[in-house]
């Protein structure tokens, strides 16, 4: 008999995080990992400084025992579990599976629900409480740490419940855990279950409590913490709330709620909350579920401001609208995306951070033009910023200036460019055709501001992703040795193509100034 678990009370204020990642977790359809996989979660985990790792099933295969044993080598810290039904040979291999964790535990689970009695275990309550005895009993024989589980607890009879706790705790049941297994409890029900069941089970004070929430109506974790203020002093859950059907209680939001709201929840956990985005990024990784946009404390979206009123509130003091700060989940810092719920505030420092200084007049025509583009992308990334500034910079001079384009293109040509452009404050309106799209737009440029410029590049890239990506065009233009370069941004391909070859001409209209101030655009 390994009797190397720490049996002793816990404090008050010290609640036990045992994490079922890599059992209840991996029980979500489509979330299997290898063994390499599980093996690098239990050591994050491990690191994080989590209590509990149930590392599996033994029974379940043989690869669900060799990485049990695995991790139970490998284990510096946490206690290594794996769970066992109530069947004697279940509880043998489950034994020999965590046998050389350095703190073993043997998790066995009875059904004590009247729905589960009589249709999944088909016996009457005198044999489960029979059964219950003879599983905990054969788990002592093996480990000191043994946890009893009554399956669907929060849907059974509280009179037989607290006949069977007391059966397993006299049993040696060390951790007694009624779980919400399929997320039918509220929050008030499953405080006043644990203070009923603590208070009416004689031995209770030789085992500790735990709480197993799943999400059905979305309650998990809410019940998990209710279930702790009600006595229990372990919380079962997963990273990111994997698990079967909606998934269980979030790791990192019992974690937080509690670390936040210590005036509302006086409890510890011995996890470094640092690490929290770290582990859901990598169990996201390993079992290719990806982590909703919104999802509380690890979600991208999780310390990111996009409305105006948001963001200038942020700018002002972070407390305005963070309860956290991201650096104390593993986030290396808020985000203000720019996007068209933006202020002028955000944009302004958004600038700054750019290293763009920008007088008054300019910063409302670049703020103008921001908001145009976010009208019509989804996300404006930093790129987008910098292409419609510098654009702004470079058009405050000039003496073309495009007003609208329109394109009839497709299989059927030739196509077809309509283009209306101000010329020193004069408008003027012109249709040409082309070889393409492009060259009719160039050949309508060429109509309304005729010259003798050769181009000499024409460029397309892509600035961000996405389909709805700005095309930044380059184009080159040469007249009588005087070589120009011009770039231009926009969602369209052929706006951007008008606006950087109306800006080459533009610089090079500049240049011919330079040479003789009374030259007019031809």
């Amino acid at each position: 008999m390994t009797d190397t678990a720490s049996t002793a009370p816990v404090a008050k204020d010290r609640v036990i995080i045992f994490d079922t990642t890599l059992r209840d977790g991996e029980q979500c359809p489509g979330a299997s990992m290898t063994f390499e996989e599980k093996l690098q979660v239990a050591e994050l985990l491990d690191d994080m400084g989590v209590d509990v790792i149930e590392a599996g099933f033994p029974i379940a295969s043989i690869g669900d025992f060799e990485s049990v044993s695995e991790i139970a080598r490998r284990a510096k810290r946490a206690t290594i579990c794996g769970l066992s039904r109530a069947a004697l040979h279940d509880i043998d291999r489950c034994a020999e599976a965590v046998k050389h964790a350095a703190r073993a535990r043997i998790h066995t689970f009875l059904s004590t629900s009247p729905v589960h009695m009589k249709y999944k275990l088909q016996k009457e309550p005198h044999e489960v409480l029979e059964m219950i005895v003879a599983s905990v009993t054969r788990a002592r024989n093996h480990v000191a740490d043994v946890e009893w589980s009554s399956e669907d607890g929060t849907r059974t009879e509280i009179d037989f419940l607290c006949r069977c706790v007391e059966a397993a705790i006299a049993a040696g049941a060390t951790t007694i855990n009624i779980p919400d297994t399929v997320g039918y409890t509220t929050p008030a029900e499953y405080q006043a279950l644990f203070r009923t069941v603590i208070e009416r089970v004689p031995n209770s004070d030789k085992a500790v409590f735990s709480v197993h929430c799943h999400n059905d109506l979305g309650m998990a974790v809410a019940n998990s913490l209710a279930g702790i203020a009600g006595g229990a002093r372990q919380i079962e859950c997963t990273v990111n709330g994997i698990g079967e059907r909606a998934g269980n209680a979030a790791l990192e939001e019992v974690v937080m709620a509690i670390d936040t709201r210590s005036d509302a929840f006086p409890y510890a956990t011995g996890i470094n909350t640092r690490m929290l985005t770290r582990a859901s990024k990598l169990v996201s990784a390993v079992t290719s579920f990806p982590v909703q946009y919104n999802k509380a404390i690890v979600g991208r979206n999780a310390f990111a401001h996009e409305s105006g009123i948001h963001q200038d509130g942020m700018l002002k003091h972070t407390q305005t609208y963070e309860i956290m700060t991201p650096e104390s989940v593993g986030v290396s810092k808020t985000s203000l995306v720019m996007g068209k719920h933006s202020g002028r505030a955000a944009f302004r420092d958004k600038l700054k951070t750019m290293g763009y200084e920008l007088g008054e007049n300019a910063l409302n025509d670049a703020f103008a033009r921001f908001k145009d583009l976010a009208d019509r992308k989804k996300v404006v990334y930093d790129e987008d910023i910098e292409a419609l500034v510098d654009q702004g910079i470079v058009a405050a001079s000039d003496r073309i200036k495009l007003i609208s384009l329109s394109i009839i293109a497709g299989t059927h040509g030739p196509q077809r460019a309509t283009m209306k452009v101000e010329v020193d404050g004069v408008v003027k309106t012109e249709e040409a055709e082309g070889n393409g799209p492009v060259d009719a737009t160039f050949n309508a440029i060429k109509a309304l501001v005729p010259h003798t410029a050769k181009l000499e590049l024409y460029q397309v890239h892509a600035v961000t992703e996405g389909t709805d990506a700005q095309a930044e065009v380059s184009v080159r233009l040469e007249e009588n040795g005087k070589v120009v370069t011009a770039r231009a941004a926009d969602p369209d391909t052929l706006v951007a193509s008008a606006r950087a070859y109306i800006t080459a001409l533009n610089k090079l209209q500049m240049k011919r100034q330079s040479v003789n101030p009374q030259t007019a655009v031809g």
